[in-house]
């Protein structure tokens, strides 16, 4: 009776012609239907993942989550009803243009909606990307991350922890308070940080490195455009840059997320920060700059590492092995294993 996956977004904007744009050129999505104010995206093989209405607004206004099937989505909005929270089956119209078989709908504590079904339709033809790219990793993984700022972090994780049946991946309170929830193998399909109630942004992942590295050549074109610079973070593994979207949030373009196992898996504080290098966040004040920046190089000077995610098709394996090596010519602790 879990949600499994996070399943679509509904977003806000102000111009469908910025949108039709930047999913396609920049992000990479296939554009879908364009109808009444609405347009749609697709990044994999399903109808649709994205959809976004010309309301003159920004940010995400539907956040569609999903389930195995009908039963699980029954013991789910009873699970929900007996913790106090109002719960509305979807009608046949609205699943209809959520192209799932049904959904229910409710809010969490800042009042976002929530829209849980399961049944997602396929569409008839294979996913054409707007830019020549390998595809999205999407799958049972869901379509991938989303990050929500927030006054209260932990108490909005708990929320999703024992309403909804997230679990908790990690958490840290250096250079800003932040939680990773997680719903399937992906490390986090949820996030929290600190900051004003909004949202922060969504991360789709890329099958190829180079997939992300000439997306980054066209962030580089358009300044305004790019929000945090390339790097890679220290608790999901993600190398990525973000975007500013049309409508207010950002887009993380990611490779080589880490996959957990959710029957295992235990929380834990992690005191490295968010990133291992790179990622310059624009967004952040100073003071916060200053001190994720510390935090990165404090990580490059004890040489702490993490190992490259890939599957197979994606990475040729070449011959020797790593010795047992310096840093800099000095002996040094290097952390290479899992977390």
């Amino acid at each position: 009776m879990r949600v499994t996956a996070l399943s679509y977004l509904g977003l806000r904007a102000k111009n469908l012609d910025d949108w039709a744009d930047y999913g396609t050129r920049m992000v990479g999505l296939q554009a879908g239907d364009r109808a009444g104010g609405v347009l749609s995206f697709r990044a994999d093989e399903r109808r649709q993942r994205l959809f976004v209405e010309a309301d003159g607004g920004d940010g995400i206004s539907v956040y569609g989550w999903e389930v195995a099937d009908a039963a699980a989505l029954d013991a789910l909005a009873a699970r929900a009803e007996t913790a106090g929270i109002a719960v509305a089956r979807g009608d046949r119209a609205l699943a209809a243009r959520r192209d799932v078989a049904d959904l229910i709908v409710l809010k969490d504590p800042l009042g976002n909606r929530l829209e849980i079904g399961y049944g997602a339709r396929l569409a008839d033809l294979d996913f054409a990307p707007g830019r020549a790219q390998s595809g999205f990793r999407t799958g049972a993984l869901g379509l991938g991350h989303v990050v929500m700022t927030t006054t209260d972090p932990a108490g909005m994780a708990a929320f999703y922890r024992d309403v909804l049946g997230f679990g908790v991946s990690d958490f840290y309170n250096k250079p800003f308070p932040a939680y990773f929830l997680h719903v399937n193998a992906r490390h986090h399909s949820l996030a929290f940080v600190n900051g004003a109630n909004g949202v922060h942004h969504l991360m789709l992942e890329h099958f190829g490195f180079d997939d992300v590295g000439q997306g980054y050549d066209l962030a580089l074109l358009d300044p305004d455009r790019l929000a945090v610079t390339l790097g890679r973070h220290c608790g999901d593994y993600m190398t990525s840059y973000y975007t500013r979207t049309p409508s207010g949030f950002l887009i993380e373009h990611g490779w080589g997320g880490r996959l957990i196992d959710p029957a295992t898996w235990q929380a834990s504080e992690r005191n490295e920060g968010p990133s291992l290098w790179g990622h310059e966040r624009s967004w952040l004040p100073q003071d916060k700059r200053e001190a994720a920046r510390d935090l990165r190089l404090r990580l490059a000077a004890e040489g702490l590492r993490r190992p490259v995610q890939v599957m197979r098709g994606n990475y040729t394996l070449m011959p020797g092995d790593r010795p047992e090596g310096t840093v800099r010519g000095t002996a040094a602790n290097v952390t290479m294993g899992e977390d």
